[in-house]
């Protein structure tokens, strides 16, 4: 896509939906509804892709707004039709928050269901994918399209009716996960899944950047790990600061220095710490001082009863699911004190940036997408369409209060909300931890404010805490997780106290924090001011904050403007201004982090596409190409018996047919899982420990894709040697094979998890990451290092060399 990224520009959107609204359906029945919308699927059926947008969408978004309104009494406004409009063209909608992104995804949704191939609405968790497809269903009912609803623990009946609906609701890490049991099955009643089609992402900046390259995993089979966890937590906890170990001005990465290496050789008496049969050993104790040095308890993670649970940054809440790293999260368990019994063995792995990316047309709505749309045009294709709200906002945003130091801000704070909490008007803070949250409310309760905390030590309570935050006198203080999602309505969950709230001046949102992306600062100011409704909100910000300490800026803020510590807020607009320049800078810095990151795992995508084709092959049969309308039959013949006919012969001799292709089936999905998980750990170990290879003046990148397409091939070549000696013995065993061929199953349960590798040694960061003296005096361009640049030019020439590569390597051996 090229051009401006951003659409602003809506005079054909206005004149389509006044087109949409001069057709009159009120008098129709409802029977007329579901009719129209049958013939539409048929005229759709014979249309060009550009058919879709005109004549079909005007009657089909009539139609939908017509049911809206009798099926769940809601009459879309017309920037909702603009965000239908938008969103079915495969844009992302930015509409304001609290204007109505749930009945405008089902206008997109009806338009694109007309090609019968399916349209999934993907939510950022269960809840929400079940209370949107409960709210919703009566208007896809009412025309006569099937909705459905994807829950964690249905059957795999359930699951595949559900996505077998015109409109199936789900959240977007469930969709990742069942597309990944899919891909290690050994049935196709086991796949739940149809071809892909349309995608619609609610929260889409929050779930396309911020949760996409977090890796899914599937795992099954058991093993222990390397080392004793628990004695190297031990050993790191003795090492010092800059005596032992050091960290880089953004504490994304520690590194041992020559005492801390000669303390932890002598302690474990290791010999060489970076000696070749210590490189395990040396993966292991930097994940052990990496947990010590980089992770805080109740800032990066709680522990909850004998579990670690990580805490998502941008949200707040506790993420289900989600681990570091085996080896980081073994490190981060034995800080704690706590004992696990066997890790997962890795049977299959994907961003949710790939995910995507396997649908053909993405969509997706959202209230703050503008700052990050270059980087959504990048990666997805879409351009960001704002849409103004249906009522003018008249929240007023105060400039933040800027402090020299922490303690100075605490003290404003307090004095702020007991001014403000004195009127009795509902205050909303918003703050950046757990640990800071519970701070804050410690020093409000000393000054006699009652007030309720709201964090992932008790997100279970959500529900009720964010019923009460709108009602007089109500103080909460929460984390982020009060960010998305949430509507806090004024007076209370009843609006009793409504009239009240209002003429105070409605809810005052309060941050305590600037954070590394201002998506994340507009999300809490939104929570003030919905729908025309009064508001206000401030940031109370100090130059000790992590923001400016994690960056190496509070030291440069203070010298450039000659500052000393001072109780009250500094004065005038230059501070700010280089504090939002400062937070653009690292919002470019961390876009460059993950278009680097982003090269490895497209690496390892290429690679999951030619082992999963194989799969398929084997699965279901060679030369069809959809696994969903597939038909393995005796006449059908196995992609391993076109390569080794003779020994393929030798079996149908002895079996029969039907029998030597379950035989050449089985084996070789066996082993081609077998292989692709121990590869999957091979390249989990290359990225453990890649950033190590600067330490010879190599490029991580680079080196990684040498080693890893090596690797690749190797596996390949085992692959086919295996199956061969796999079919061989069976073919020659004497007596019944029955256990053997049950020998070559999956493992007999497999389980899902999230991979959180926001903090893994920063491998390959310090590639795109400048030196923090470029945060003033080069503008607002960030100087990517001659890795990334030779990223960019030559990793879709190697991506396509690889394919190349092994369509010959593959057409060689047939």
């Amino acid at each position: 896509m090229t051009g401006d990224p951003v659409q602003k520009e809506l005079g054909e959107y206005w004149r389509t939906v006044e087109c949409v609204k001069a057709i009159d359906l009120s008098t129709k029945p409802d029977s007329y509804l579901a009719e129209r919308i049958e013939a539409a699927r048929l005229l759709r059926a014979g249309q060009t892709k550009q058919g879709i947008y005109s004549g079909l969408q005007i009657e089909t978004f009539a139609i939908v707004r017509e049911a809206a309104r009798r099926a769940i009494g809601l009459d879309a406004f017309d920037v909702q039709l603009i965000a239908g409009m938008a969103m079915a063209r495969g844009c992302l909608a930015e509409l304001p928050t609290g204007e109505g992104k749930t009945l405008a995804a089902v206008f997109s949704a009806c338009v694109r269901a007309l090609s019968g191939r399916g349209v999934h609405i993907l939510t950022f968790n269960d809840y929400l994918a079940r209370r949107d497809a409960a709210w919703m269903g009566p208007v896809y009912r009412m025309l006569g399209l099937g909705v459905g609803c994807i829950q964690e623990g249905m059957s795999l009946s359930e699951k595949r009716a559900a996505y077998g609906c015109d409109v199936t609701y789900a959240s977007a890490k469930e969709a990742g996960f069942d597309f990944l049991r899919d891909q290690v099955a050994y049935d196709r009643d086991a796949i739940v899944h149809r071809p892909f089609n349309f995608a619609l992402i609610d929260e889409a900046d929050s779930i396309l950047i911020d949760e996409a390259r977090i890796p899914l995993v599937i795992s099954g089979a058991e093993v222990r790990a390397s080392w004793d966890t628990h004695l190297l937590a031990s050993v790191v906890r003795t090492l010092l600061p800059v005596r032992d170990f050091e960290t880089d001005g953004e504490h994304r990465n520690v590194f041992l220095t020559d005492a801390g290496i000669e303390k932890v050789e002598s302690v474990l008496g290791c010999g060489s710490l970076y000696a070749a049969n210590n490189q395990t050993l040396l993966e292991a104790v930097y994940c052990a001082l990496h947990a010590r040095a980089l992770l805080r308890l109740d800032v990066d993670y709680i522990v909850r009863g004998d579990r670690i649970e990580i805490v998502d940054e941008y949200t707040g809440r506790v993420v289900d699911k989600r681990h570091w790293p085996d080896g980081l999260q073994a490190a981060v368990e034995a800080k704690e004190g706590l004992f696990r019994n066997a890790q997962g063995r890795v049977l299959g792995s994907i961003t949710l940036q790939h995910f995507f990316r396997l649908y053909p047309v993405v969509s997706g709505m959202t209230a703050t997408a503008q700052s990050s749309a270059d980087e959504i045009c990048e990666f997805y294709g879409m351009r960001v369409v704002v849409i103004p709200p249906h009522t003018p906002s008249v929240r007023v945003d105060h400039p933040e209060a800027v402090f020299t130091h922490c303690e100075a801000k605490r003290r404003a704070l307090v004095r702020e909300i007991s001014n403000v909490h004195a009127l009795g008007r509902p205050i909303l803070v918003g703050t950046a931890s757990i640990k800071e949250s519970e701070g804050l409310a410690a020093d409000l309760r000393s000054a006699a404010i009652r007030c309720t905390v709201l964090n992932a030590k008790n997100d279970e309570l959500e529900a009720g805490i964010i019923a009460k935050a709108g009602m007089l006198g109500a103080v909460t203080i929460s984390t982020n997780m009060a960010g998305r999602g949430v509507d806090i309505k004024l007076g209370g969950s009843d609006e009793s106290q409504r009239d009240a709230v209002l003429a105070l001046g409605g809810l005052y949102v309060i941050g305590t924090n600037r954070h590394e992306s201002l998506r994340i600062d507009r999300q809490l100011r939104g929570r003030a001011g919905r729908q025309g409704d009064p508001g206000a909100s401030c940031f109370f910000i100090s130059l000790e904050d992590d923001l400016f300490d994690h960056y190496g800026l509070s030291r440069m803020l203070m010298t450039r403007h000659r500052l000393s510590l001072q109780d009250e807020a500094l004065a005038g607009n230059s501070i700010r201004r280089e504090i939002a320049h400062a937070q653009r800078i690292i919002e470019g810095q961390n876009f460059g982090i993950r278009r680097t990151l982003f090269k490895f795992s497209s690496l390892v995508e290429v690679q999951r596409q030619i082992i999963q084709a194989r799969r398929e092959e084997a699965l279901l049969g060679s030369g069809q190409p959809e696994m969903t309308t597939l038909d393995v039959s005796a006449e059908a013949s196995s992609e391993f018996s076109l390569r080794e006919p003779v020994l393929h012969r030798e079996g149908v001799q002895r079996f029969g047919i039907d029998r030597m292709i379950e035989i050449e089936r089985r084996a070789t999905l066996f082993h081609l899982d077998r292989l692709w998980s121990d590869h999957l750990a091979w390249i989990q170990d290359v990225r453990d420990s890649i950033h190590l290879v600067h330490l010879g003046a190599r490029e991580p990148i680079e080196e990684f894709i040498k080693w890893a397409t090596d690797e690749f091939f190797r596996m390949e070549k085992s692959l086919d040697e295996a199956v061969i000696s796999e079919i061989t013995s069976i073919i020659r065993t004497k007596g019944p094979i029955d256990d053997e061929l049950d020998r070559l199953r999956g493992p007999s349960s497999t389980w899902t998890y999230l991979v959180n590798d926001e903090n893994q040694f920063g491998w390959g960061v310090e590639m795109v990451k400048p030196r923090k003296m470029a945060f003033f005096g080069i503008g607002d361009s960030l100087v990517a290092g001659p890795a990334l640049i030779g990223s960019l030019i030559h990793g879709p020439l190697f991506m396509l060399t690889l394919l190349l590569n092994h369509i010959f390597h593959r057409k060689r051996k047939s």
